[in-house]
C-alpha cells in the first residue's frame, strides 16, 4: 500500500490508525490505495501489537430470563460504541464455573477483562485474586476489593412497597424469597420489611412467599397459594417481573380483577411488563447506566488509570402502569 500510494508504511500506519497529524491529500492518497488493493487490517496481528484482543467477557447466570437478556443488549451496543467486542457466557450460579472464569483472567484468557455477575461466589473465594486483576462485578453481593455496580435492591423495593401503600392497600404480600441469606433476594425483603415497619406494621405482619427460580411459573404457583390462605392480600410484591407475570397469570384464572381486587408491582422493567395485560408497574433499574459504568471501569482499570476499587450505585424508578391502580370501594 506504501508502494501504491507513494508514502512510507508509517504514513500508512497513521492513517490506518486514525491519527489526526497527517496531511488531507496524503491521507486520501493512502484511503485510495486502500480501496483499490481491498486492503482489510489482520485484527490478530493488531491485537498481538497492542498486547490486547479487544475482547470482553461479560458472565451472567442465565441467557434465557428476560432482565439478562436486556442487559446483554445494552453491553453488547455499549460495547460497540467503544470498539471493544463483548463476548457472553453463562454460568447457571455454578461457583466452580464462576471460580474457573476469574481464575482465566490470569493465565492468557482471551478476554482482556471479565464483568461477571456471581450467585454463588463469595468474596473470600478471592482471596487469592490479586487487586488490579481486570474484573467488574454486577449484582447485591459485596466485593470490596474490586470495581462493582449495583442498584439499591433495599431503597428500590421500599419505595415499590410504599407505593402500594399509599395506593390504599393493606395486606400486601412478598413474593419471591429464596433460602440464602445474601444477594438481590434477601436484599428485596429486607426493603419490604422497610416499608411494612414505615407503614407502623411489625414483620410479624408480613406475607411472604418463598420460591426456587424467579420464573412465571414460579409467581404463579406463589400467587396460588396466597388466594388460597382464608385472608389473602391486596396487593403483591413480586421480586422479579417473570414471577408478577405469572402471579398476573393466577389472579386472571382464578376471575380476580387486577388491580380493583389484587394490585402487582415487579421488578426489572423488562419489556413483557408493558404489554400485558394489566399492563405491569414495576421497579426498572437503568440498564444502559449499568453497561456504560462497567465498561468505563473496565477501560479505567486496562489504562492502568484505577487506583482504588469504585463502587457505583446505578439509578433506578418506579414505573407506574395498570397493574397497581389505587384501590376502589
Amino acid at each position: 500500500m506504501a508502494r501504491a500510494a507513494g508514502v512510507s508504511v508509517r504514513t500508512v500506519s497513521n492513517v490506518v490508525n486514525g491519527y489526526a497529524h497527517v496531511a488531507e491529500a496524503t491521507r486520501a492518497r493512502v484511503l485510495q490505495a486502500i480501496a483499490d488493493l481491498d486492503y482489510r487490517p489482520s485484527e490478530l496481528a493488531r491485537s498481538l501489537k497492542r498486547g490486547r484482543s479487544g475482547l470482553i467477557g461479560l458472565v451472567l447466570p442465565e441467557l434465557d430470563t428476560p432482565y439478562f437478556a436486556e442487559l446483554t443488549r445494552a453491553f453488547v451496543e455499549e460495547g460497540a460504541s467503544r470498539g471493544l467486542t463483548v463476548v457472553i457466557d453463562q454460568t447457571d450460579g455454578d461457583l466452580e464455573r464462576e471460580r474457573y472464569l476469574i481464575d482465566r483472567t490470569e493465565y492468557g484468557s482471551l478476554f482482556d477483562a471479565l464483568v461477571i455477575s456471581p450467585l454463588a461466589l463469595t468474596p473470600a473465594h478471592l482471596d487469592a485474586i490479586s487487586d488490579d486483576r481486570p474484573l467488574v462485578f454486577l449484582g447485591e453481593n459485596p466485593f470490596p476489593r474490586f470495581d462493582h455496580v449495583m442498584i439499591d435492591n433495599r431503597l428500590a423495593s421500599r419505595q415499590a412497597v410504599r407505593h402500594l401503600f399509599e395506593s390504599g392497600r393493606r395486606r400486601i404480600a412478598a413474593i419471591g424469597t429464596k433460602g440464602t441469606d445474601h444477594g438481590s433476594s434477601s436484599q428485596r425483603l429486607a426493603g419490604y420489611h422497610d416499608a411494612l415497619r414505615d407503614a407502623g406494621l411489625g414483620e410479624s405482619e408480613s406475607i411472604v412467599e418463598h420460591v426456587d427460580r424467579f420464573r412465571r411459573a414460579d409467581g404463579a404457583a406463589a400467587m396460588a397459594r396466597l388466594l388460597d390462605r382464608p385472608d389473602p392480600p391486596d396487593a403483591v410484591f413480586c421480586f422479579s417481573d417473570p414471577l408478577a407475570l405469572g402471579a398476573l397469570r393466577t389472579l386472571a384464572t382464578r376471575g380476580v380483577r387486577v388491580p380493583h381486587d389484587v394490585a402487582v408491582v415487579g421488578f426489572d422493567d423488562i419489556e413483557d411488563g408493558a404489554f400485558s395485560t394489566p399492563s405491569l408497574t414495576t421497579i426498572s433499574p437503568d440498564k444502559r447506566f449499568i453497561a456504560r459504568t462497567a465498561l468505563g471501569l473496565v477501560e479505567r482499570k486496562l489504562s492502568g488509570t484505577a487506583e482504588s476499587a469504585a463502587l457505583v450505585i446505578a439509578p433506578h424508578a418506579l414505573i407506574l402502569r395498570e397493574s397497581s391502580a389505587p384501590s376502589r370501594p
